[in-house]
């Protein structure tokens, strides 16, 4: 049962990375942004590395400081200590100063490095940013290629023949439809002329009629 499950489970995921593959192929952008995140996210860990190898650098220097300090205060105790007699501290404070002194060299060592890993983290981080910064660049140069694309192809589309057809068709029938409008309305307009002429010519006749009978 196990088996047939994981065989499930595997079967499921290849056909989700397949169908992503796919659109990541479709849409290479998405792919870039991908890739920009994981950047910037590695460049903030460079940021947090930098900043953390700064406090060890600070804290050798400290101590490295406090450990010299003491190696020659040990010192000068055992000088004291040697002309007062006092062979036993004398030889705890020689004892000591050379203790301090394998620390002061220890600690020295290591200030060198993280000196030297942090010049070399800033270095790095200083390449992370500006290839960030040429990705990003990048990335906008890809989106304006884009929608040029996209720009040509709505254009296109809108000076399709057979949509400029439509459209010269659309034109024509209006062309008509308005000159059937005049048209009518010419004709309507001279009937209107020629009845009114009528009406005047007919009163003529009566007057004249009237006139002779008188």
């Amino acid at each position: 049962m196990t088996t047939l499950f994981e065989r499930i489970k595997h079967t499921v995921m290849a056909d989700l990375n397949d169908t992503m593959d796919k659109k990541e192929y479709k849409n290479p952008i998405s792919k870039l942004n991908q890739y920009l995140r994981e950047s910037e996210n590695e460049v903030k860990k460079v940021e947090k590395l930098i900043e953390r190898q700064y406090l060890l650098k600070e804290e050798f220097a400290r101590e490295l400081k406090q450990t010299e300090y003491m190696a020659e205060k040990r010192c000068q105790q055992a000088e004291i200590a040697l002309q007062a007699n006092e062979l036993s501290l004398h030889q705890i404070a020689i004892d000591e100063e050379a203790l301090y002194k394998v620390q002061v060299l220890s600690l020295r060592e290591a200030h060198g490095e993280a000196v030297e890993q942090l010049e070399i983290l800033e270095k790095k981080h200083r390449e992370m940013k500006m290839k960030l910064k040429e990705m990003q660049i990048k990335r906008l140069e890809l989106m304006g290629r884009e929608n040029v694309i996209k720009v040509t192809k709505k254009m296109n589309q809108v000076l399709d023949n057979s949509v400029i057809s439509k459209a010269n068709t659309r034109f024509e029938e209006t062309e008509r439809y308005l000159d059937h409008l005049e048209t009518r309305m010419g004709a309507g307009y001279d009937m209107s002329m020629f009845d009114s002429r009528i009406k005047e010519l007919e009163k003529g006749l009566k007057k004249d009629e009237t006139t002779i009978n008188d």
